[in-house]
């Protein structure tokens, strides 16, 4: 029995002891006081330097997506530029190799019409010499021929003088 009643008065006081589902006593503001100051040494210790190393690493990437845009614009205009230094500069090739074909159709020309004058100069040349040749030729044959006809004639008075 005693057993019994020791049982008991233990039971009523731990029914005594515990409340109901919040219990305000001193161990409430206790536990309220060692959460600010856990959370305010997480803040110190910790989210102050991983927000500051989150916000650095922020302004890093938008520095580097500033400095890229910039660069990238850069080369866009780069790009342009070139594209149309280089098409000036097809134009111009195009431009020098046209006026150089129409330089070298003229000296083709001209050289033609220089080879065709020689040539006409070479022809006159060698029908005048071919005419001054047949002269001579006829002056000589004509020579010749007097030469023989008096010949002949001799012969001829000769022979009827011997007759």
């Amino acid at each position: 029995m005693i057993n019994l009643t020791l049982f008991l008065a233990t039971e009523k006081i731990n029914t005594e002891s515990q409340g109901g589902l919040f219990d305000f006593n001193a161990t409430l503001p206790l536990v309220a006081l060692h959460f600010l100051v856990f959370m305010l040494l997480l803040n110190i210790i910790f989210y102050k330097p991983v927000t500051e190393i989150l916000n650095n690493r922020d302004e890093y990437i938008r520095n580097s997506l500033t400095t890229a845009s910039a660069a990238l614009n850069k080369a866009d205009k780069l790009t342009l530029q070139y594209e149309q230094e280089l098409s000036n500069a097809r134009k111009e090739a195009q431009e020098l190799i046209r006026l150089s074909q129409a330089e070298a159709q003229q000296v083709v020309l001209q050289k033609i019409r220089e080879a065709q004058d020689n040539a006409e100069h070479l022809v006159n040349e060698a029908s005048q010499q071919l005419v001054t040749q047949k002269e001579q030729a006829l002056k000589t044959l004509e020579n010749q021929v007097e030469i023989l006809s008096d010949q002949i004639q001799s012969k001829l008075l000769n022979n009827q003088s011997l007759i």
